[in-house]
């Protein structure tokens, strides 16, 4: 068993997937704020920090908001 899956199996889809987009999220949004703006890599960096710790509380809200509006389906 992989490490991924272990992960995986110990925690909730909607976290699992919280973590992955919040990990991919950083690394975006450095590279963005660092070309579009010439910011420092520092500042670059605190920026991709604070906004997508911001947006993955509100993509695991809407993740179980939705996966609850599924289930009564």
């Amino acid at each position: 068993m992989t490490v991924i899956n272990t992960i995986k199996t110990k925690m909730s889809d909607s976290l699992f997937l919280t973590i992955i987009y919040t990990l991919g999220h950083f690394i975006i949004a450095i590279l963005c704020v660092k070309l579009i703006t010439g910011a420092s890599l520092k500042i670059a960096t605190l920026d991709a920090l604070i906004e997508p710790a911001v947006n993955s509380i509100w993509f695991y809200v809407l993740h179980r908001i939705y996966s609850n509006y599924k289930s009564k389906k």
